[in-house]
C-alpha cells in the first residue's frame, strides 16, 4: 500500500437518479491511484438497487469490502462511513480530504448543505469541505428547476461550489450510454485534476 495517496477525494451517492455517474467516477478515481472515501445516503442506496442492480451492505465495514472488491482497489485505497460516523475523517476540518464529489446530488441534499444544515455524514462532509477551502463539485440531477433550487445553487456557487448539473453533450455522437456517462465524468475529473482518457479533447484529431 502506499505510503501517500497522490489525492484524496470524497464521493457521495445521494438518492438522485444517474448512480452510475457515482459508480464510474469512483472508478476513475481508483483507477488512476486516488485514495477514496465513499458515502452513501439511505435513498443513495436504494437507487444504486433500482439503477444498477446492486444490493450494497448496509454496514460500513461490510459496504467497503464490497466496493473494495468490484472497483478492484488496494487495501486501504477505498473507504466506506456509516452515515451518522461522526468520528470519520471528512466530518472535521483537521483532516479534510482534497476535494469532495456528490454525484448525483438530490436538491435536498443541494439544500442541506446551502444552508449548512448537518443532518448526516454528507451534509457534514461538504460543509467542511466549503468552510476548509477544498473543491466541493454538486453534480446536481432535476429537471425542471425551481427558484428554490437556482438560488440554492446561487448560495453554494457563491461559496466557492462547482455546480454541475449532469447535462451530457451530444456533439461527440454517442454511440451508447456508457459514453454518455463517460462524458460527464470526465468533465468532473477534469475539475479535480485527475489525468483520464475517457474522451477525446474538442479541437483534438481523433486517435
Amino acid at each position: 500500500m502506499p505510503e501517500h495517496w497522490p489525492k484524496t477525494i470524497t464521493v457521495a451517492l445521494t438518492g438522485a437518479s444517474g448512480s452510475q455517474y457515482g459508480l464510474r467516477l469512483v472508478e476513475c478515481l481508483v483507477r488512476a491511484g486516488c485514495r477514496v472515501y465513499l458515502l452513501v445516503s439511505q435513498a443513495g442506496q436504494m437507487v444504486l438497487q433500482m439503477e444498477a442492480g446492486l444490493s450494497v451492505p448496509t454496514r460500513p465495514r461490510e459496504a467497503e469490502a464490497f466496493f473494495t472488491e468490484r472497483f478492484g482497489a488496494q487495501p486501504g485505497q477505498l473507504r466506506v462511513f456509516g452515515r451518522q460516523e461522526w468520528t470519520a475523517p471528512v466530518a472535521s476540518g483537521s483532516n479534510p480530504p482534497d476535494a469532495m464529489v456528490v454525484c448525483p446530488c438530490t436538491t435536498g441534499t443541494l439544500a442541506k448543505i446551502a444552508v449548512g444544515l448537518s443532518t448526516d455524514l454528507i451534509d457534514r462532509a461538504a460543509d467542511v469541505t466549503i468552510k476548509e477551502g477544498r473543491k466541493l463539485i454538486l453534480v446536481v440531477r432535476e429537471t425542471p428547476f425551481s427558484v428554490i433550487h437556482l438560488e440554492n445553487m446561487l448560495t453554494l456557487a457563491r461559496a466557492g461550489a462547482v455546480i454541475m448539473p449532469a447535462n451530457p453533450g451530444f456533439y461527440f455522437n454517442p454511440t451508447g450510454i456508457d459514453e454518455i456517462i463517460d462524458f460527464m465524468v470526465a468533465r468532473v475529473l477534469d475539475h479535480l485534476q485527475v489525468e483520464h482518457e475517457l474522451v477525446q479533447r474538442w479541437g483534438e484529431p481523433p486517435d
